[in-house]
């Protein structure tokens, strides 16, 4: 159902078995798909690209323009993917001529209060705790979890089945499979739990254990470590997804809680 007390732009495309609530308000070039929920008092600005089945509850923003000095009204989008949920006051930009769009996966959720900027990319199962900041041009992987009042820094990546601690500040890359927290951002165990929840065994669980004892436990030389890592470590595909995050950081990775 539609609220006559909503605000719908002629030129939007709003699939079947849409529900908008009250005093939303859908801009032109929208698209929304079946199933989806708009609660009341929602804005959707031009670009936007909802999937099926979401759930978008009140006050939340998406598709305003970039916070960004940059931008100059270039034609950008934001994507959405299905059956994902977008709590009270969420705020989402679309992206810049950078990569021309802000993207959240399938399966997502973003708490209350989360803020994700422009050319932001994110994958499925992603959740996205309360109040969250996330700058500009940043990748966060699938099944990655960021703790409430988390900020993260612009162009940064945070890799697969990661876990943030509450309150982080993210100045690094966070390699996949791993916790991180304190400050500065550093190095906190595997996140053995979350990887036994999404059906990791084990052996592989020991395996990624190892690689990271190399990596961040014996307080080597990063370069070093990622030498000891190829040569005595059995290539899996687990392996050389650590490896290829490490090597193609550009801002650089957290650091192990042994360091200095």
């Amino acid at each position: 159902m539609i609220s006559k007390l909503s605000q719908i732009d002629a030129q939007a495309k709003i699939a079947e078995n849409v529900s908008i609530d009250a005093f939303s308000t859908i801009h032109n070039d929208v698209e929304i798909g079946a199933g989806t929920w708009i609660g009341s008092n929602v804005t959707i600005y031009p670009g936007a690209r909802i999937g099926e089945n979401c759930r978008i509850f009140p006050g939340a923003v998406i598709s305003a323009v970039p916070q960004d000095l940059k931008f100059d009204g270039e034609d950008t989008k934001v994507y959405i993917g299905n059956h994902t949920t977008i709590r009270e006051c969420v705020t989402i930009n679309r992206g810049t001529k950078d990569k021309f769009k802000t993207q959240v996966g399938d399966h997502c959720l973003l708490m209350a209060y989360t803020h994700l900027a422009h050319d932001c990319i994110v994958g499925n199962h992603v959740i996205i705790a309360n109040g969250v900041q996330v700058a500009g041009h940043v990748a966060i992987d699938d099944y990655a979890r960021i703790g409430g009042l988390s900020a993260i820094h612009q162009f940064g990546r945070v890799g697969r089945n990661v876990m943030i601690e509450g309150g982080s500040m993210v100045s690094k890359d966070v390699p996949p499979f791993i916790k991180a927290g304190r400050y500065p951002i550093s190095y906190e165990g595997i996140n053995s739990v979350g990887l036994r929840r999404f059906g990791f065994s084990n052996e592989k669980i020991n395996e990624i254990q190892q690689i990271y004892r190399i990596l961040f436990v014996h307080n080597r030389n990063l370069s070093k470590a990622l030498e000891i890592v190829e040569r005595e470590m059995e290539a899996s595909p687990e392996r050389n997804e650590i490896l290829d995050f490490i090597k193609q950081s550009e801002r650089g990775v957290l650091k192990g809680f042994n360091s200095k």
